[in-house]
């Protein structure tokens, strides 16, 4: 295979990640204005993707940059690392919704990806300081999430403690309205630059180009490609995320969905990149502790706490398992 065809085949696989991404992120985009019955489930994952698209006339590419170039040295692999990375990252994806567990797409690609340039070319290609803020984020997304979940949970209920309940929920379900779009552009922000992360990476490994500026065909295309995603939906996933974590009610998601939106947009400025999945379960559970600690199904968290760790290394190990199997049979 030429170095042109497998660069279109990685192009094309990026962007059937980045549909996978949607179709399993949309859980988390929707999960609370679902749950609360402010929309049907067709209306709000039109409204998630709308805003995903959206994103891409809204916010720069740093998080793109950090993928790209900031993990792996790019000297010292070639396209083969990109695609197995890319099929181990999908094959987790897969698996993870079979099971209905909310796990992170960005860490899934981030394991995959950094699992084929270990096989390639041992540890020496991992750029160490690249993945301290990531790794970090891993605990520290959720952690943010649920703190802000309190704080915007604690401040709108003194600004409507006069108001009467049937009052505060009739404003509350159009305001989750403006939160859910919110939270789906910063899902749009964060998760389809990994995606323009891996094709630049691509273009630079082929040749194709020099610098590490994303070109914008790569980012129409990346979020082209999410809210197709999301438009397909991933309900088993939503049925945890929405219903299993704590029971919620237009003002909780409108909370919830606050607190990650302004979560995602700081960490994308930053350009660190962070699982929306892991930031919208800690807002959520927030929201849930802000009642009473009990409210939370600390079960359920802690299966999906497992399925967060476990994503980097389970990824990775597909990931450097697909490189292999392309050492042996294709080159």
């Amino acid at each position: 295979m030429t170095n042109y065809h497998l660069l279109v085949l990685i192009v094309v696989i990026t962007l059937a990640f980045e549909f996978t991404n949607g179709w399993h992120d949309a859980a988390s985009s929707i999960a609370t204005v679902v749950s609360t019955r402010v929309l049907r489930p067709l209306y709000a994952v039109a409204w998630a993707a709308f805003w995903n698209f959206v994103a891409a006339f809204v916010f720069g590419t740093a998080v793109a940059k950090t993928m790209g170039t900031g993990l792996v040295d790019l000297k010292l692999v070639d396209q083969h690392v990109l695609l197995a990375g890319l099929l181990g990252a999908i094959v987790w994806n897969y698996a993870t919704i079979r099971m209905g567990l909310p796990a992170s797409s960005s860490h899934a690609l981030m394991g995959g990806y950094g699992g084929a340039a270990v096989a390639a070319a041992s540890f020496r290609a991992i750029i160490v300081h690249g993945w301290v803020k990531p790794v970090i984020f891993i605990f520290l997304g959720p952690l943010i999430g649920m703190a802000a979940a309190l704080i915007v949970t604690v401040v709108t209920s003194w600004v409507v403690r006069h108001k009467s309940p049937r009052g505060v929920d009739r404003w509350f379900r159009r305001l989750q309205l403006v939160s859910a779009g919110a939270f789906s552009l910063g899902h749009g922000t964060n998760d389809a630059q990994k995606g323009m992360g891996i094709i630049t990476a691509a273009l630079i490994s082929s040749g194709t180009q020099s610098k590490s500026t994303v070109p914008y065909w790569v980012i129409l295309c990346c979020h082209l490609a999410i809210a197709g995603g999301t438009m397909a939906g991933g309900w088993r996933v939503v049925k945890t995320m929405g219903q299993r974590i704590t029971k919620l009610n237009p003002f909780g998601g409108f909370a919830a969905e606050t607190a990650a939106a302004l979560t995602l947009m700081g960490t994308a400025s930053a350009g660190i990149p962070v699982s929306t999945t892991h930031v919208i379960t800690g807002a959520i559970a927030g929201v849930g502790a802000s009642r009473r600690i009990t409210a939370v199904r600390w079960g359920v968290t802690e299966r999906i706490l497992w399925a967060w760790i476990l994503t980097i290394p389970g990824a990775g190990l597909m990931g450097a398992g697909f490189y292999l199997l392309f050492l042996k049979w294709v080159r």
